[in-house]
């Protein structure tokens, strides 16, 4: 379902939904009216345009010639490639599996008729010598108001349009509904915007007398980097993976491999990576009677954009750049995956509200909450929370004084409660601290001394029957 406006409405339906009688852009309290056990998930227009993306690669293999149709569909070129599969019927059998979608395929003498007869051409003939004649004026993808000004004027289908002259639907309905007709017919062109993978970033260096020395293959490399780069930098592009290849003479090659965390095109960073890679090598590089060639590859790739900084951010950007060398230096030196992170969970319990991720792992698409008008939270959580006696005036009040590991605490000051709610769709039984099937009610606490504490109690009175107070934090 997705919002349009003020309403929640339905944006794409399984086969038993459309069993049911609902239909795409039908409002959600009307859906649930005639279905009151539908469920729903919100609409998520990136991953699907993902998927068709994901679709559209998987394609290839039958034709190089796939087009997006957004949001839900692709355009084939098949011209001189069906017989490679058997024929057209064959063809969309194995179009139709290896997708792993159900879908609706229409064949058509040009791209416009074969999206319109997939598209509108349901219960009727799809094949390459279906009628397009018989569909609707719904297959032309015009505005609401050029269609129903088109059906108030009886005409239905586009052999209802067809008959009628070009200048007298130009003046009535406009000219994108001549166009789109005279492409569904045939007569004017319309041509495929095809999908063609980049031109991989590469570069090689074959000698004619074999290289001995490491020190000059070195030299090789950082040439061939500085070819990359270049080509990275037409493209907009920063390499986040560095493949180098070396061919000996006797036909054994050796591959180094090196990743970083941000994309570079910086042959002089790249070549930084590449030595802390050789020295951490087990074996050196044996050169045996010479190199033959080298071979450069970046297979990983991700945008780039030039960016000016400004005076007040420049040490800050400065200081961030440094912080990237070292975990890439790590990463190559101890292993990527025992360099870590802390990054944020769509959580909010505070002790599942964030994770330990590889350190050069994309940031994720979740970001710290930064809401100012929160309360405030500790920066050092105790894992697992650690019980404590509490003495409060009334049940469900404030502590007024406590004790954490033997030591008795006076309750100078006291803020709270902010109530955080179980995950009841992780609920689970028992008692343990922190556990997911109690309401919590978190203070901040200030003893005697000037000490702060976040505490909680778990459980409300008059729901649980065992009531207990952890420490879960402790304030600078």
């Amino acid at each position: 379902m997705t919002r349009a406006g003020n309403a929640l409405r339905l944006a794409a339906l399984d086969a038993r939904a459309l069993g049911e009688g609902l239909v795409s852009g039908m409002t959600l309290a009307d859906a649930r009216a005639r279905c009151p056990d539908l469920l729903t998930r919100p609409a998520d227009p990136e991953a699907d345009a993902r998927e068709l993306e994901w679709l559209a690669e998987r394609m290839r293999r039958f034709t190089p010639m796939v087009a997006l149709d957004p949001p839900d569909g692709l355009l084939l070129d098949i011209s001189g490639c069906a017989h490679l599969f058997g024929g057209e019927a064959a063809l969309v059998r194995q179009v139709r599996g290896h997708a792993g979608y159900a879908s609706h395929v229409g064949l058509g003498p040009n791209a416009m008729a074969a999206r319109a007869l997939a598209r509108h051409g349901r219960g009727q003939d799809r094949g390459q010598g279906a009628d397009v004649t018989t569909l609707p004026v719904a297959a032309l993808d015009l505005e609401d108001g050029a269609l129903a000004a088109l059906r108030r004027a009886g005409l239905r289908t586009i052999g209802d349009l067809a008959r009628r002259p070009m200048a007298m639907i130009a003046a009535r309905f406009g000219a994108q509904a001549v166009a789109r007709l005279r492409q569904i017919l045939g007569e004017a062109s319309s041509p495929l915007d095809p999908r063609r993978p980049a031109e991989p970033i590469r570069a090689d260096a074959r000698f004619p007398e074999p290289i001995a020395r490491t020190d000059d293959v070195m030299d090789v490399i950082e040439g061939l980097l500085a070819q990359a780069a270049e080509q990275m930098e037409a493209r907009h592009l920063g390499g986040r993976r560095f493949l180098v290849r070396l061919v000996r003479s006797d036909g054994a090659r050796r591959d180094l491999a090196i990743e970083t965390g941000q994309p570079v095109r910086d042959p002089a960073a790249v070549m930084r990576l590449l030595r802390e890679r050789i020295d951490t090598l087990a074996d050196p590089i044996d050169p045996g009677f010479g190199f033959d060639a080298v071979q450069l590859a970046v297979p990983h790739t991700e945008p780039l954009v030039e960016r000016q900084r400004t005076l007040e951010g420049g040490a800050q950007a400065h200081r961030q750049e440094g912080v990237v060398a070292l975990i890439d230096r790590l990463g190559i030196r101890i292993g990527r995956d025992r360099v870590r992170r802390i990054a944020p969970c769509d959580r909010h319990l505070p002790e599942a509200a964030q994770r330990l991720v590889p350190a050069a792992q994309v940031q994720a698409q979740a970001s710290w909450n930064t809401d100012e008008s929160r309360p405030p939270r500790p920066l050092l959580l105790l894992d697992p929370p650690q019980s404590v006696d509490v003495i409060a005036g009334v049940p469900d009040g404030p502590p007024l004084r406590f004790r954490w590991r033997g030591q008795l605490h006076e309750v100078r000051l006291a803020e709270g409660p902010e109530r955080i709610a179980a995950e009841w769709w992780r609920r689970r039984e028992g008692h343990q601290p922190g556990g997911a099937g109690r309401t919590r009610d978190y203070y901040r606490i200030e003893d005697g001394e000037g000490r702060r504490y976040w505490m909680f109690r778990h459980g409300l009175f008059g729901e649980e029957a065992d009531i207990r107070w952890y420490l879960h934090g402790l304030f600078p």
